[in-house]
């Protein structure tokens, strides 16, 4: 997988703090974000190539409208206690999955699926 820089956005700060320290491994840089407003300001700043956003900080049409306005940034989703309506509605909405907030695996795994069907898409 290509090394991302990373941009992790809730509104719990110790749960993003927690989730950063548990993604540093797998990225270049992980950043993290508190409010829409610094999600938009740290993408450009870090010149972030994912953005990991909580459901509880933004709506699905708050996803739709960053996917629009940083459309070189992918975004996943994530939540306390996703289901299966918050995932279809994330994946309608342009993210690339909705994983549990704690579970930097299943964060790793869905962005390299995602690396890997770009590449053969691409192909």
């Amino acid at each position: 997988m290509q090394p991302l820089n990373v941009v992790v956005a809730s509104h719990d700060s110790q749960a993003a703090s927690q989730l950063a320290a548990s993604l540093n491994a797998h990225f270049r840089t992980v950043s993290v974000a508190r409010s829409l407003d610094e999600i938009r300001h740290a993408i450009p700043k870090h010149r972030a190539q994912l953005a990991i956003v909580d459901l509880e900080l933004a709506s699905v049409e708050d996803v739709e409208r960053l996917i629009r306005e940083f459309g070189h940034t992918t975004i996943l989703c994530t939540h306390r206690i996703p289901d299966d309506e918050m995932w279809a509605s994330a994946l309608a909405a342009g993210a690339i999955d909705c994983c549990p907030n704690d579970d930097a695996a299943c964060i790793v795994q869905a962005v390299k699926r995602n690396v890997t069907l770009a590449r053969s898409n691409a192909a």
